[in-house]
């Protein structure tokens, strides 16, 4: 038994976890595999459906999934709260065979006959087909068939749908998308009718994020609710829903995507003598985010880049903001009527930063009330402080939110897909009561099964250049392992799961 079961099952025997009661819309997160330390302690009851992600199809049809993730207990913890577990499949890195899988049945064939199986063997609710750019490169592994990919994808889904139905049964099992802000592209524009695909999927989750950014000249908002004509790119939460349902899509069957991040770029001056305007000259050079930021070597270019990213929780932790709605000195906070997002300068370091917080994600919750859509999607469920945001949006949808003080998870990390490789895994000290002061007992190795004094501590194996790690639980040391390919490097109180070559 896996950490994230282990102690997710501690915390909730203990009570100390209370349930905040999902709202009647969807309310889906995505869960990181490699980022399950972090997610110890998420109440899965907030939400209707969990994507665990990703799994990843190979050349051949078959679908694995994070060796370092035990599905059977994870899923079973999840609908043990009344919640789908369904397997994301794809993501940004991991898309690269879908143009092949879906070309004809030769490869189709296999590759349903996988998903199925997969599905069958987990105990699944569901499969979340994450291929983001159909038609269009994404990442540059890709070899996308700019003409044939889109339709070739839509007889793949209807196909699914009817393998689904004949093995579980007619809507025994969900099938949804993750779509970005644009429908599928076809010689190099968006389809103009995806009515087809909806009559096989239950719901599309809408990316509406990562619109702007340090690819853009200038800097922008990460995720407008409007866009303002003239500047930026010329995409937004409110056009991406308009797009979906003008080629096709019933409202009904889309989740609004909310990023539980932001993300900063260096502008050229002080954005501060022009507050009114977040739309300034800026350099390409992407800056280090939040404390977990680090260089990620791009599986494709293998160009080391930082990503950015200011997860939710380290602007808050990081005392960036002092509150939901200020900042902290040299920061200045100011707010945007026309994206109705909020953004951060530090006159510093010309850091510009674009993020959501409470204010904006009640606005979107509220615009796509006012359109019909089903709910919402968070990127990423890791990402919250105290569950701030997510009780936001569960409120915003009509539903019941715990205080601040009850919240579940306050540990996050990075995205796997826009982030960087390492991670960090602190002490979660907000999830039981009364634990007991001890002497530090850092210094000495742990070993299963041996004792420990200290809830909850997190230290590497004894070996150097091991992926091993152990946590204390109810006394004793349980052993646990960082995700393939990387290395366990003790920092103070936290341990870091990182690449050989960037943990000496």
């Amino acid at each position: 038994m896996r950490l994230a079961t282990i102690i997710l099952a501690t915390i909730s025997a203990l009570g100390a976890v209370p349930s905040a009661g999902a709202a009647d819309a969807n309310i889906i997160g995505y869960y990181a595999s490699w980022k399950q330390p972090q997610t110890v302690g998420v109440d899965f009851s907030k939400y209707t459906h969990i994507n665990l992600s990703f799994g990843v199809p190979g050349e051949d049809g078959t679908v694995t999934f994070d060796e370092s993730l035990p599905l059977a207990p994870i899923v079973k913890e999840i609908q043990g709260n009344n919640t789908k577990a369904l397997v994301s499949l794809g993501g940004w890195s991991d898309s690269n065979h879908f143009t092949k899988l879906v070309a004809d049945k030769t490869t189709t064939n296999p590759f349903i006959t996988g998903i199925v199986n997969f599905v069958d063997t987990n105990n699944l609710d569901g499969i979340d087909l994450d291929w983001e750019y159909p038609g269009r490169e994404g990442d540059g592994c890709n070899k996308p068939d700019l003409v044939n990919d889109t339709p070739n994808y839509q007889t793949f889904v209807t196909n699914l749908r009817s393998a689904f139905t004949t093995k579980f049964g007619e809507g025994k099992k969900l099938i949804t998308m993750a779509v970005r802000v644009e429908p599928f592209d076809v010689n190099g524009k968006p389809s103009t009718d995806v009515s087809e695909f909806a009559k096989a999927v239950d719901f599309i989750n809408l990316m509406q994020y990562d619109i702007n950014g340090a690819w853009n000249n200038d800097t922008g908002p990460n995720a407008p609710l409007n866009f303002e004509k003239g500047k930026g790119l010329q995409n937004s939460f409110v056009s991406a829903i308009d797009a979906w349902t003008g080629a096709g899509w019933p409202a009904s069957q889309i989740n609004a995507g909310l990023p539980f991040y932001g993300r900063a770029t260096t502008a050229n001056e002080d954005m501060t003598k022009d507050p009114n305007n977040q739309y300034q000259p800026q350099s390409n050079t992407i800056p280090q985010g939040d404390k977990e930021d680090a260089t990620w070597p791009d599986p494709c270019t293998q160009v080391s880049t930082f990503s950015g990213t200011w997860q939710w929780k380290h602007l808050r932790d990081q005392n960036v903001l002092t509150g939901a709605e200020e900042a902290a000195s040299p920061w200045v906070r100011t707010w945007d009527d026309t994206s109705m997002t909020p953004w951060l300068f530090n006159p510093e370091n010309k850091m510009f930063v674009s993020y959501d917080d409470p204010k904006s994600l009640t606005a979107k919750v509220d615009y796509a009330k006012s359109k019909g859509l089903a709910g919402s999607m968070i990127w990423a469920m890791y990402m919250d402080y105290k569950d701030e945001l997510l009780d936001t949006v569960i409120e915003a949808w009509g539903g019941a939110a715990s205080s601040p003080n009850e919240s579940s998870s306050e540990e996050s990390s990075p995205d796997k897909n826009n982030d960087p490789n390492e991670y960090s895994v602190e002490k979660d000290t907000s999830s039981v009561e009364n634990k007991p002061s001890h002497k530090d007992s850092s210094n000495r190795s742990a070993s299963e099964g041996d004792s420990c004094s200290i809830d909850f501590e997190l230290q590497c194996g004894s070996d150097s250049g091991s992926s091993d790690y152990f946590v204390c639980l109810y006394s004793s040391w349980l052993k646990q392992s960082c995700p393939s390919g990387t290395v366990c490097v003790q920092k103070s109180d936290a341990i870091l799961c990182d690449w050989p070559e960037s943990s000496s």
